[in-house]
């Protein structure tokens, strides 16, 4: 009796919701370093599960391309399919930009975030901290998710990109409304391409000392659209990820034992379980993606030119080969995959960028909420139905009430 052949799995099931690392692990024993996979509307792709492998593909941009235009199932692919804000064609940003146009577009971002002044970006990440958690300490109860981590990433990204204060809310809700991807999702994405498109205008007329200032008065030859696209993906991909830093740190912090000294004060800790979480549960679990330039081999498969390969980093980051010992802290070794691998990885400054706002978030509302404990079971904690980024879907946590004294710090 023969035995029958491993199917591809669904990447959307609510595995990826409950038990991402067991399925894996399953993916790993059926298939190898690379699983066959099938995406909404049954479209095939290629989930890269290997710790080498990923390093492979993201180390070799000219088999493994950034350009969608390759893609052999654009013909199948209907006008509302799901995942065309995910896997688009013919977009302006630099997400699907390759060669030395790339290089040149990243090396724009990475200088216009440079220049942002670390102790002032620091300053705005507590100011708004403390703002947020004002509005909640006097109730003795609230969820950290929602009324704090979803709200406060975005708020400091705007400051420093040019937007004023008073814009912030309206854009946090946007956003928030656009990764949903609910009803409001296409009201939230058109605010947001309204409100790119009136700062630039505005930033032309009346250069400042932001972001969206230092990006136009680059000399590269940019135009306005490539300016605002590049603009709203830093945006998004600055904002959900570090919301999720945040809240999936804090869930650690109250859930492991572990790291129970940072909730007493123990500063150290903080940073150790941010670290951890992008180990284990890190925000980005995976990306879409690469296109083969012609047919190839990779763990074992044979990947067809023009197939679309996805990078596992959650995958990659517990791969057996190089996690031995999975069940030990990381300490401080950062050599995963959370911020992607190559010259599409995130740039270093928006990495540094991200952990300041996290790391800032997560110690003020330790410094204001000392004594923040969870309000039920953590195995009762969800998580939201995708296989793209993992987040809570909420986190209910008591607290002793303390006073609004945020505008005093």
């Amino acid at each position: 009796m023969t035995t029958p052949e491993p199917q591809p799995v669904y990447l959307g099931g609510p595995r990826f919701q409950t038990e991402p690392a067991e399925l894996y692990r399953e993916m790993r024993r059926d298939h190898g370093a690379v699983a066959p996979v099938v995406l909404d509307g049954d479209v095939p792709a290629w989930l890269v599960l290997g710790y080498r492998e990923l390093h492979q593909v993201t180390s070799d941009p000219q088999l493994f391309s950034r350009d969608s235009d390759l893609w052999n199932q654009w013909d199948r692919i209907p006008a509302d399919w799901p995942l065309l804000p995910m896997i688009g064609r013919k977009q302006p940003s630099i997400l699907y930009t390759v060669g030395e146009r790339h290089r040149e577009r990243a090396a724009v971002i990475s200088a216009a975030l440079e220049a942002v002044d670390p102790f002032e970006l620091k300053g705005h990440a507590e100011r708004f901290a403390d703002e947020l958690i004002d509005q909640l300490c006097g109730r003795g109860a609230c969820d950290i998710v929602g009324e704090y981590a979803m709200l406060l990433p975005l708020r400091v990204l705007a400051r420093i990109y040019g937007f004023s204060d008073e814009q912030g809310p309206g854009l946090v809700t946007a956003m928030n409304d656009m990764i949903n991807g609910r009803e409001g999702a296409l009201d939230g994405q058109r605010h947001l391409g309204e409100s790119m498109y009136g700062l630039l205008a505005a930033k032309a007329a009346e250069p400042g000392h932001d972001v969206a200032s230092r990006m136009l008065a680059n000399t590269a030859g940019f135009t306005l659209d490539e300016v605002a696209q590049d603009l709203m993906v830093m945006m998004a991909a600055g904002h959900q990820p570090t919301a999720d830093w945040i809240g999936n740190s804090l869930r650690l912090m109250l859930t492991d034992d572990r790291f129970a000294a940072s909730l007493a004060g123990g500063r150290h800790s903080v940073g150790e379980a941010m670290n951890e979480v992008l180990w284990e549960d890190t925000p980005t679990q995976n990306v879409a993606g690469r296109w083969t330039t012609r047919d190839t081999k990779l763990g074992g498969q044979h990947i067809g030119s023009g197939d679309l390969v996805l990078l596992g980093l959650a995958a990659a980051n517990g791969d057996p080969a190089v996690r031995t010992d999975a069940g030990a802290l990381t300490g401080g070794n950062n050599a995963f995959f959370s911020f992607g691998h190559g010259e599409h990885r995130c740039p270093f400054t928006a990495q540094e960028v991200a952990e300041v706002i996290a790391r800032t978030g997560i110690e003020v509302l330790l410094d204001r909420l000392p004594d923040v404990d969870l309000a039920g079971p953590a195995e009762e904690l969800t998580r939201r139905p995708s296989p793209w980024l993992r987040g809570l879907t909420a986190l209910p946590v008591t607290f002793t009430p303390t006073p609004a004294l945020g505008a005093a710090r």
